[in-house]
């Protein structure tokens, strides 16, 4: 039996992502427009619109679909502006935010991930986006953005990638260890501090080179 792909799509916005209020109607329309079920990996497909976290290679994951409404809503982006993804994992955060945003930049460790997502792209005619092969903890972008999306988890944000925002800008991350981890919002203020709102709890797998540092006890 065939699964109605439009039906499922549409069941996810409205009956997990709307009651975890998420409610800005453009957040809603990509999640309703992006075919999620085209970046799930190919044994996955029927669970593509499940309210699970689903495995890719390398460790990593897509999260659930309600995480990344919550996400793209906390971002609160706007169609001029620029953004940097740090994990580009399947991609399809990477085209959502492509949809929402006028530049998206997407790094990732993994080469495969990489040539996935730029296959998958030009497939779909995006072309404002540019994937790179780079580690996080070592990337120099050269630039600032309106907005910093990590979609790996870290023990402790490093201090370089607040320093990546325009005045104003926003970094969302999965921070914390293990069972512990919460969503974090950061925002530069008008006077060129940065403040930090807690979301919500969640857990992602750390990105690599990012996971808590092991204490040994004597």
């Amino acid at each position: 039996m065939s699964l109605d792909f439009e039906l499922a799509r549409s069941s996810m916005v409205d009956n997990q992502v709307r009651p975890w209020d998420v409610l800005d109607p453009q957040v809603l329309d990509v999640l309703s427009s992006v075919k999620r079920e085209d970046y799930v990996p190919a044994r996955y497909r029927r669970l593509a619109f499940a309210d699970l976290v689903l495995p890719l290679e390398h460790d990593q994951v897509m999260m659930k679909p309600v995480i990344e409404g919550r996400m793209l809503q906390a971002l609160e982006l706007a169609p001029e502006e620029e953004v940097l993804e740090i994990g580009t994992g399947s991609g399809f955060i990477t085209a959502c935010l492509a949809q929402l945003a006028r530049d998206v930049v997407s790094i990732d460790i993994h080469a495969d991930f990489v040539e996935r997502a730029q296959a998958r792209f030009r497939a779909t005619g995006l072309a404002n986006i540019r994937v790179e092969q780079a580690d996080a903890l070592e990337y120099e972008p050269g630039r600032q953005f309106d907005a910093v999306v990590v979609t790996g988890a870290v023990a402790v944000l490093p201090p370089a990638w607040l320093a990546w925002l325009k005045p104003g800008g926003r970094l969302f991350v999965v921070q914390g260890h293990s069972l512990v981890q919460r969503a974090v919002l950061y925002r530069g203020n008008a006077q060129g501090r940065i403040e930090e709102e807690g979301l919500f709890e969640t857990a992602l797998p750390y990105l690599i080179g990012a996971e808590p540092v092991e204490r040994f006890v004597l």
